[in-house]
């Protein structure tokens, strides 16, 4: 990701706020291709056959829709179609697939820290999530890719879990919002990485505006948004650093160890101080 410091990788001697939007490395205006998904260096333009058109940009994102499905599936399962957002317990597959630090602790019930990331307590709180994960997933995974953004997803959702745990493990807590945190925070650094102003996008503002929710209303998980967008934005970041350095396998090694450090973590804080 470039920055003002940055000097171009082939002039030296010329600084730059651009990096190519392929693999990342500061370019100046003589070594930017424009292509429709940004400008690429000299090496990165070349690979034609990579580069998406307007047509394959509009293909339908696979795993967002996926996701929307599941989500959808347990939510008319798990019964809780109040207007609200408040979470009761009476249906089993609710009770049994929140998150609930106790029960993490002393049961050993570890697939809480997934499967209460597709429970939701109430029409408005899954419209909002799924809302906001549609348009993030057509921003985002035409973009990265299919592997790429489900692990995303995978890592905010784990990171949101542990956040949520770590600040109120005795709380009972559902919802995408943790996973949905982490592809906000992702698409913050991917438009950085593409030489566009995250704010005058829109996406900074929204994470400023659903974080400011966060503290102002009730029965929100303040550690599950903070969690989940820190998970998401390690996990681009760790992706446009291998990246950049040729090495793509190890961003998927390094959100390998996010994940383990997130469901650790979770498992550690369960039990409370």
């Amino acid at each position: 990701m470039a920055t003002q410091t940055e000097t171009c990788y082939k002039h030296p001697s010329r600084e730059t706020g651009v990096a190519c939007s392929n693999c990342s490395r500061p370019i100046c205006p003589d070594c930017m291709t424009p292509t429709p998904v940004g400008m690429r260096c000299p090496e990165c333009s070349k690979q034609t056959t990579q580069v998406r058109t307007l047509s394959n940009m509009r293909a339908a994102p696979t795993v967002t829709m996926a996701l929307l499905v599941v989500n959808a599936v347990a939510f008319l399962a798990s019964g809780q179609f109040g207007v609200g957002s408040g979470a009761a317990t009476s249906n089993r597959i609710f009770a049994e697939g929140a998150l609930f630090g106790p029960l993490i602790d002393q049961q050993q019930e570890y697939w809480r820290i997934v499967t209460s990331a597709f429970l939701h307590a109430g029409f408005i709180h899954i419209a909002f999530n799924m809302y906001l994960l549609y348009t993030l997933g057509n921003m985002l995974e035409p973009s990265l890719g299919n592997v790429k953004f489900a692990l995303i997803y995978a890592v905010g959702l784990l990171f949101g879990s542990f956040g949520a745990l770590l600040v109120e493990p005795t709380a009972v807590t559902v919802g995408a919002s943790g996973a949905v945190f982490g592809l906000m925070g992702a698409a913050f650094f991917e438009l950085r990485a593409r030489g566009i102003d995250p704010f005058a996008s829109g996406i900074g503002g929204l994470i400023l505006l659903n974080l400011a929710f966060s503290f102002v209303l009730s029965n929100i998980s303040i550690g599950g948004h903070i969690g989940g967008l820190i998970g998401g934005s390690l996990a681009l970041l760790a992706l446009q650093q291998a990246s950049k350095r040729r090495q793509p396998i190890l961003g998927y090694v390094a959100m390998g160890v996010l994940a383990i450090v997130a469901v650790v973590g979770a498992i550690a804080v369960s039990g409370g101080s």
